[in-house]
């Protein structure tokens, strides 16, 4: 690589650091969140009625937020794909598919990466 091209990359760099260093704690969670779905993870989602489990997904790769088509606002609920774990036992058993979901903001839901 050439001196001008070092020079450039490294002048690239120094305005993204100091971009990201320039915005607000939000925004960075905003990059990071657009960067974990850009990449996936293997994540897992739970569904709660009180203190039980009643619906859990694998293997999902990100969860979404719907938006509106003519307004561009945020909707109150989250949708994504992941294999339906029927027997709710964290493993992929044959017969289990991937499906879409959609959970509401109101849904008792927690999702994390799979420690499997």
């Amino acid at each position: 690589m050439n001196t001008l091209h070092r020079c450039v990359s490294l002048g690239l760099l120094a305005v993204s650091v100091t971009a990201l260093v320039a915005c607000t704690q939000e925004q960075q969670n905003k990059i990071s969140r657009d960067i974990q779905n850009w990449t996936g993870t293997n994540g897992v989602l739970e569904v709660y009625a009180g203190e039980k489990v009643v619906r859990r997904f694998l293997k999902v790769d990100k969860i979404s937020t719907a938006m509106g088509t003519s307004d561009n606002t945020p909707r109150h609920y989250r949708y994504g794909y992941g294999v339906l774990d029927e027997n709710l036992n964290m493993q992929v058993d044959a017969g289990e598919k991937k499906v879409y979901f959609e959970v509401s903001d109101y849904t008792n839901v927690v999702f994390f990466e799979s420690p499997r």
